[in-house]
């Protein structure tokens, strides 16, 4: 049987209230601010009989333009706040605000379009069509956000580009490496534009090199085009491209810092 989350009416903590000006005052221009803002949130999934908290209070906040990786062991909770900081999962109780957008109260519509607009992501597995080329593989992700035919190839051509893979624009993903297969991946969570890219073990199924040369990259797209990356890992190798380190450990954060304090993860 398969555990679900237990969702019931958010209750407004004092806390959860604070949230209420934050999301007002957090339009998507806002550079330099915060991009994610999480108060109070719990998760907690049924299996029959059985509950299981996979999270718990969590308070965190996310600043614009930067790399904020997710650490912890397994089972530790990561997986699932990314998904819920990504509006993929809607929290037992606590508040999450995106941008302005107050995930915790948007339909599941709304969180679609939120989603589709807003968050680029990544995946561990690439996810890739394939049947598809690698520039078709970004054009299907344009063509979901509105943009088909001539500009859709175009655009999708300077994706690839930026991820430095025009050159196998034509080649099938059987035909890539590791490391080609994630760059196609990162092109395609590029597609329209979004303001923050979240990314799940995006390194795992990597060598050391190809490994830190996607992180190298999106750690490049943070600085230079001021957009989030979140990512959830278990490679420390990685450690030193990020910003700021949160740690998880039962569901509960056991640290969050700047990646000078780098005591506080160990």
């Amino acid at each position: 049987m398969t555990a679900t989350p237990i969702n019931f009416q958010v209750s407004l903590t004092d806390t959860a209230k604070r949230l209420d000006a934050s999301c007002d005052s957090t339009p998507n221009t806002l550079h330099g601010g915060k991009a994610i803002v999480a108060r109070g949130v719990e998760m907690v999934f049924q299996n029959g009989s059985q509950k299981y908290r996979a999270l718990k209070d969590i308070n965190l906040d996310i600043n614009q333009g930067e790399v904020h990786l997710l650490m912890g062991p397994s089972g530790s909770g990561k997986t699932t706040l990314l998904s819920i900081l990504g509006g993929i999962l809607t929290p037992t109780q606590g508040r999450v605000c995106l941008l302005g957008h107050d995930l915790t109260r948007s339909s599941r519509a709304k969180l679609s379009k939120i989603r589709l607009k807003n968050i680029g992501f990544i995946f561990q597995e690439f996810n890739l069509f394939p049947a598809l080329n690698a520039m078709e593989n970004v054009e299907l992700a344009l063509e979901m956000k509105g943009l088909k035919g001539r500009a859709g190839r175009r655009e999708a051509m300077a994706l690839l580009e930026q991820v430095g893979l025009a050159h196998k624009a034509k080649s099938m993903p059987r035909d890539l490496s590791g490391g080609q297969k994630q760059r196609v991946a990162i092109a395609r969570a590029l597609t329209g534009n979004p303001e923050i890219i979240m990314a799940d073990e995006p390194t795992a199924a990597l060598d050391s090199q190809s490994g830190h040369a996607v992180i190298s990259l999106l750690r490049q797209l943070a600085k230079e085009r001021n957009r989030t990356v979140v990512m959830v890992t278990h490679d420390p190798r990685i450690v030193d491209v990020a910003d700021r380190v949160t740690y998880l450990e039962d569901g509960m954060l056991q640290a969050d810092g700047l990646l000078q304090n780098r005591s506080a993860i160990h």
